[in-house]
């Protein structure tokens, strides 16, 4: 099993903040959140995190 790599916070995100990371897996992307990164992470598949993606742009969660 291959690990997460290069998990980065929106850069819109403030230091103290607390929100998610995405990090790099694959052909897909691993979501964890930052007040406990213990608590692990959730994976996706490159059509759907494109998909989530292309919801968040479109405000389809408005």
């Amino acid at each position: 099993m291959r690990l997460p790599r290069g998990w980065r916070k929106s850069r819109y995100s403030n230091p103290n903040d607390s929100c998610v990371e995405v990090g790099r897996l694959g052909d897909g992307a691993a979501v964890r959140d930052t007040k406990d990164r213990s608590a692990g992470y959730f994976t996706t598949t490159h059509q759907q995190w494109t998909t989530f993606l292309d919801a968040v742009k479109n405000n389809r969660f408005e």
